[in-house]
């Protein structure tokens, strides 16, 4: 088993240390003995790997209630600082620390593309005209709160302090004290968020990361790519080239999400104007410093006339515009009636007095100056514009057919609910290639049409600039696009949206290429288009209704004929990849999984979300932040110019032959067994997930109903909490077993080799089911369930996952899971010791906290009258921060 590198052993033990000396200060040296004998109890048991947990099981039962708490926080304090450790360490072997390098240069990867026979021009162009788009959503999964987050970063801060070799006694000791001090605040702070996020609060969140990492990061980024481009092609990048942009669902997706309205949505673009003019205030008022010289292009003296500092006096306008903006932007989130005379609101007025700016400093021979400080605000800004991020709006197609029905109902017109599709779509065309208006002045909707027509005004009144796309859940057919794009048009909007459809179920996925040529043979809407289209692909709840293996064979299948649809009618697709963090929501490293994409589908043009905590581990601080942007990029880069070859026919046979057996496997579980529902409450701690505070969202997307209500993100943080992590594997033990009885390890082997789609497939789920523990898993049962029927549904889905394992160890001709993966492999054995306690008192405090709400209702109860304990109900949530923290995700 690989080490961990002792650059970063040495930094997990002196983080472990300085904790253990918070500790030691308070509750004091009898808590810190006891925290020590569980990690060692923890450590003997997983030395012995049939042994049961009892040791370990016994010595928690010991806890007094004073002691539980105190425990709890230690354990869950470990790991967030093990991944401290382990994020930073990445940053540092990216900075030539280490030869083991994580993330390729731009140099290695346009090597490699010149040397397989790309041209340079062609390199050029693709990167040139290269879109990826970053999509920042509020999905409810990031567990530790913004004060200990920032807690983190500053702790970061100091070990790259640290890993400064010229650093006097005396300046180390400082910085020791420092962290000490951070890590003593961290350990007084309550990890818990009592309050429910609002959904300006995330929207805020999402803009901090902006303006703490990617303000810094992209100009870096943009730099590196700029001169490995120059070093390879003998060209450099554009002035207006943004390969790279952000945006959020963070204040615009209100699916499901009854807390975004357009009012919430009206303040989040204020609020990013006022962040936007507030950071540009800030570069400007550095640049006025600098561009002090007097020499200036005829082009510049012509607007500034005969001064001394002509760059100042651009700037000096440019700031006060900006001072302007965001007063104007303040007075308007508050309500205030605001002065927008004279404010920067197109990205234009501000971006073309700093290329004037630009073009002059080169004209009059000094590029170097040009290409400094002043170069870095330019490409921010065609980045990230004014608006500081574009923000997508979201909403369920169910909801934009009962506006136009109720317009329709309105006018006389007729039931638009009951029309066919075809009806439907005749209606929709004529009215949107005519000229007048739909909805009558003075007609009054119902509450929910009112809130969907006052949010297309509230989209209809924002530039092009600061706007995403509007995307359509449970999109089915043509209608569901056009109704959005009548109702914008009612409502002002003055240019063409792009509008979004997302194929999310298996039906909708398969149904998605007839859709959509259904949609391309309108020429109406091909005009509308410009030749370009985005099509949303669903990753979570396709994977919820069909198991991870037949979702993934369904997404590559919809994104093959997606892209040769788009192909018969010249029109340019976009593929926007709906995944989350986990391998059961299409999460796994990004590279592979864009490497594995369909040939063809990727093409220059990539967009993905990024949600909760992946948000932090990717984006969260400038290092880390164009390490991912490097690492994406140069994938898109690779599967566009070197995409991997078409799969064999018998290779698609036999991926139908298995997805055939995995998707019946699955669906006899979750839909068809009627133990499962019951298993599913009482094995995981779904029902207790409410009570973290985690997002504006709420878990379900109904108020009532079973799993199939659930969604994607609680379904897979329960099963992941407990460790049978069943999302992620159900469904393909079946056909991996159907496969070995059948005689097909061999093909299915030549599968691994030449097709990166199901290489990565099966290295995913080789992740997955090395973070699933059946000891675990089992105490979880025996704790929590008592029926007997139920524990023998249990007992076969863990027999179940153990034939998985073996089926795959087979056919990767392994001996133990994640050989190939040994740093991967050794991080999750340092950390088993420290999550191991959370996962046995999780289940302990589950069943104290079932006890003590079954007692509701019974009368002279001294016991707490149905109330969970304090005590009880605060460690129960701190084990799931720390679970989530030890697995590194959660949803």
């Amino acid at each position: 088993m690989t080490e961990l590198h002792p650059d970063l052993r040495e930094n997990v033990r002196m983080l472990g240390e300085l904790l253990g000396q918070s500790i030691l200060q308070h509750p004091g040296q009898q808590c810190f003995d006891k925290i020590e004998e569980v990690r060692a109890a923890a450590k003997a048991d997983r030395l012995q790997e049939s042994g049961s947990g009892q040791r370990l099981v016994n010595l928690l039962g010991q806890l007094t209630d004073d002691e539980i708490l105190p425990v709890t926080r230690a354990f869950n304090q470990f790991l967030n600082l093990a991944n401290l450790a382990e994020q930073y360490h990445g940053i540092r072997r990216n900075r030539g620390h280490s030869a083991d390098l994580m993330v390729e240069s731009f140099s290695e990867v346009f090597q490699r593309l010149l040397a397989g026979g790309i041209s340079a021009d062609e390199l050029h162009r693709q990167v040139v005209n290269l879109r990826v788009e970053f999509v920042l959503t509020a999905h409810p999964t990031e567990v530790a709160r913004r004060t200990l987050i920032m807690k983190y970063d500053d702790m970061s801060g100091c070990l790259e302090q640290l890993d400064h070799q010229d650093l006097m006694p005396s300046e180390r000791d400082e910085i020791v004290r420092r962290l000490t001090r951070l890590i003593a605040e961290a350990w007084h702070t309550d990890e818990i968020r009592h309050d429910r996020p609002t959904a300006v609060d995330e929207a805020k969140w999402g803009f901090a990361v902006i303006e703490n990492s990617l303000w810094t990061a992209l100009p870096r980024f943009l730099e590196s790519l700029d001169t490995a481009l120059v070093e390879a092609t003998g060209k450099g990048l554009p002035l207006q080239a943004t390969p790279v942009r952000v945006a959020s669902w963070m204040g615009g997706d209100r699916d499901g999400n009854p807390n975004v309205t357009h009012q919430v949505t009206r303040k989040v673009f204020l609020l990013g104007r006022w962040m936007a003019a507030d950071l540009y205030m800030k570069d400007i008022t550095a640049l006025r410093a600098e561009l002090s010289m007097w020499q200036a292009s005829d082009e510049l003296r012509a607007k500034v006339g005969d001064t001394r500092e002509p760059y100042r006096q651009i700037l000096g306008r440019l700031r006060d515009q900006l001072s302007r903006t965001r007063d104007w932007a303040e007075a308007s989130i508050s309500g205030v009636v605001a002065d927008s005379k004279d404010i920067l609101f197109a990205n234009s007025d501000f971006i073309e007095p700093l290329e004037l700016c630009y073009r002059s400093l080169v004209e009059c021979g000094l590029e170097h100056i040009a290409n400094g400080p002043l170069l870095d605000t330019i490409r921010r800004a065609h980045t990230f514009g004014l608006p500081l991020s574009r923000l997508d709006i979201r909403q369920e197609a169910a909801r934009h057919a009962e506006a136009v029905a109720e317009i329709v109902g309105y006018l006389g017109l007729g039931d638009y609910q009951t029309w066919s599709e075809v009806e439907r779509q005749a209606f929709l065309v004529r009215e949107l290639k005519g000229r007048r208006p739909l909805i009558p002045r003075n007609w009054q909707p119902s509450e929910a049409v009112e809130e969907v027509l006052a949010t297309c005004k509230v989209v209809a009144e924002q530039t092009p600039q600061a706007l995403g796309s509007y995307v359509i859940s449970m999109a089915s057919k043509p209608s569901d696009v056009l109704n959005v794009i009548l109702l914008l048009r009612e409502a002002g909007m003055q240019y063409p949206m792009a509008v979004v459809p997302l194929f999310e179920t298996l039906n909708d996925l398969s149904g998605a290429p007839q859709s959509m040529t259904e949609l391309y043979q309108i020429d109406w809407y091909r005009d509308y288009c410009d030749g370009k289209q985005e099509v949303m692909i669903g990753y979570s709840d396709s994977s919820k209704d069909a198991g991870q293996m037949m979702a993934a064979w369904a997404q590559y299948q919809a994104q093959e004929a997606l892209t040769k649809v788009a192909a018969e009618y010249d029109m340019r697709l976009t593929l926007f990849h709906g995944r989350g963090g986990t391998v059961g929501r299409g999460g796994g490293p990004a590279n592979r999984a864009i490497l594995s994409q369909p040939p063809g589908s990727v093409n220059g043009s990539f967009r993905i979300t990024e949600q909760g905590e992946m948000i932090r581990f990717k984006f969260g601080m400038p290092d880390l932040a164009v390490q991912s942007l490097t690492l994406y990029t140069t994938a898109v880069i690779e599967a566009t110019l070197a995409p991997p070859p078409q799969p064999k026919d018998s290779w698609r046979e036999t991926m139908d032959w298995l997805t055939e057996r995995s998707l019946k496997a699955y669906r006899d579980v979750v839909r068809d067994d009627p133990q499962f529902v019951p298993y599913f409450r009482q094995v995981t701690p779904e029902q207790a997930l409410g009570k973290l505070a985690l997002g504006s969202r709420p878990a379900r997307r109904k108020a009532s109903g079973g799993v199939e209500s659930l969604r994607a993100i609680p379904w897979i943080f329960a099963w992941t909490q407990m460790r049978l992590m069943l999302p992620a594997w159900l469904g393909s033990d079946v056909a991996l077993e159907a496969a070995a009885e059948d005689q097909r390890i061999d093909q299915l082997r030549e599968m691994m080799a030449g097709w990166p789609f199901f290489r990565t497939y099966i290295d995913m789920l080789e992740m997955v089911l090395a973070k699933a523990d059946l000891r675990i898993a089992s105490y979880y049962e025996k704790t929590l369930v008592e029926d007997p029927e139920l524990r023998a549904l249990g007992e076969s889905l863990r027999q179940r996952l153990s034939r998985c394992i073996y089926r795959v160890l087979e056919l990767k001709q392994q001996d133990h899971l994640l050989a190939d993966e040994p740093v991967f492999a050794h991080s999750m054995n340092v950390r088993n010791p420290y999550t191991d306690p959370l996962h046995y008192l999780q289940a302990e405090l589950l069943r104290r906290e079932r006890q003590s709400e079954s007692k509701e209702g019974h009368d002279g109860d001294d016991e707490g009258n149905g109330k969970v304990p304090e005590v009880v109900e605060r460690a129960l949530k701190v084990t799931m921060a720390g679970i989530a923290a030890g697995m590194r995700n959660t949803g």
